[in-house]
């Protein structure tokens, strides 16, 4: 028991834990659906590509920048008495590399990888928001198809009541004839709707090739909660592109250790015969020769640590951003909502206000101008509702992308 008591404790070290809990994402692709998208999407598949090249360096890195180098050379050697003598030398040699250089080198080939790693999490995130705002596009193009629908039929409807009424000699030929062309421009619109719906579908089947329609209403957002201090440090520390930026500051800060540990010049050791006065002498040894260093290394140095604070500046700004952009949203997401709650309630007013005109109309109560601009204005709200539900639609899942809730993200 204590053992399994200490286990969950461990656990709990290691394994990061966040406050916040994924909030129910309605009216998405499923997620077997879009990872697949995703994955074969240009700008994630050049992503990967990176990646391999990243552990591709990195092993690069793994491995001393030295080669052993052959020599030989021959010469003739005479001498004042006539003789004559062949001399040789051959010999292997090798600059070694400093050990202080090597880890250098390991750590900036393990923040190479991590650079890469970031820049695939940052491309995967990129699509899938492209991916979620043509795939909420396209549902609300289809909403805007059935309420422009909905609306032709109130239309059609009221053209009956103006002809009964025409027909008992309660309306004028003048009321038909606005009412038929009230009906023409209701005609146009839902023309319009089948044409933007068709549009949204075009763009995001040709961006995303090999998506299938489903139905799927157009969701409503959720309230963000007044506390955001959870959404923010999830989404800090899903942040790809606050990841990237410590990355470049880690190989900054390796590449600074390399030119440290460089202005100390590696030395090359090699290993010699000779024959001298034609084979008669046979010499064996080594050799060892050091660069004499000057300020051209100290100056690389002092560069490199200038680097590390660039890099350590950008990674103060980049985190400034975030934060600067996650306060806007979360304020626009709460907004929005509020926006679309008062859309809906005037929407829902005009449309009663609209069905009462309509029905005060076919009983002899009402003139032709009243219903027409009740349906106007209906329909007006209903679209205005609309794009405010796409708009608190879009900030709120913004956010779910930004926190990395949908699509598996959190494991890219």
């Amino acid at each position: 028991m204590m053992i399994r008591l200490l286990m969950l404790s461990l656990l709990s070290v290691l394994v990061p834990v966040y406050a916040l809990q994924a909030p129910a994402a309605v009216g998405l692709l499923p997620t077997e659906l879009a990872r697949p998208l995703l994955e074969q999407d240009p700008r994630v598949a050049a992503a990967r590509a990176g990646l391999a090249v990243a552990r591709q360096e990195s092993n690069i890195l793994e491995l001393s920048p030295y080669e052993w180098t052959a020599k030989a050379f021959g010469q003739r050697r005479s001498i004042d008495t006539g003789a004559q003598y062949r001399e040789w030398n051959v010999g292997v040699e090798r600059a070694i590399r400093l050990p202080g250089k090597g880890a250098a080198d390991r750590n900036m080939g393990k923040a190479t990888i991590e650079e890469s790693e970031a820049r695939y999490g940052e491309a995967m995130h990129e699509s899938a928001k492209d991916l979620l705002s043509l795939w909420i596009d396209w549902l609300a193009s289809e909403r805007g198809r059935e309420l422009a629908a909905a609306n032709l039929q109130a239309v059609q409807d009221n053209v009956m009541a103006v002809d009964k009424r025409s027909r008992a000699g309660d309306a004028s030929r003048l009321d038909l004839n606005l009412a038929n062309a009230e009906l023409a421009e209701q005609k146009r619109q839902n023309n319009d709707a089948q044409t933007q719906a068709a549009a949204a579908w075009a763009r995001i089947s040709v961006r995303f090739p090999g998506i299938k329609p489903l139905r799927i209403a157009l969701p409503s957002p959720l309230l963000m909660e007044e506390d955001v201090s959870p959404w923010r440090e999830r989404i800090m520390a899903e942040s790809d592109v606050l990841k990237l930026a410590q990355t470049q500051l880690r190989i900054a800060q390796a590449q600074a250790e390399h030119a440290r540990a460089s202005r100390f010049a590696d030395p090359t050791l090699g290993v010699y015969s000779t024959s001298e006065v034609g084979g008669r002498e046979r010499l064996m040894g080594v050799s060892i020769s050091i660069p004499l260093t000057g300020g051209l290394r100290d100056s690389r140095s002092a560069k490199a640590l200038a680097a590390v604070e660039v890099a350590r500046q950008a990674v103060e700004l980049t985190q400034r951003e975030l934060e600067t952009e996650l306060a806007t949203a979360f304020v626009t997401a709460r907004g929005l909502y509020e926006s679309l709650q008062m859309a809906n309630e005037g929407a829902r007013a005009m449309q009663d206000n609209a069905k009462l005109v309509q029905r005060a109309y076919a009983l002899g109560e009402g003139d032709l101008q009243s219903l027409l601009l009740a349906r106007r204005l209906a329909t007006a709200a209903e679209n205005s509702a609309l794009q405010a539900q796409v708009s608190a639609l879009k900030a709120f899942y913004g956010l779910l992308t930004d926190a990395h809730f949908i699509w598996d993200l959190e494991h890219d």
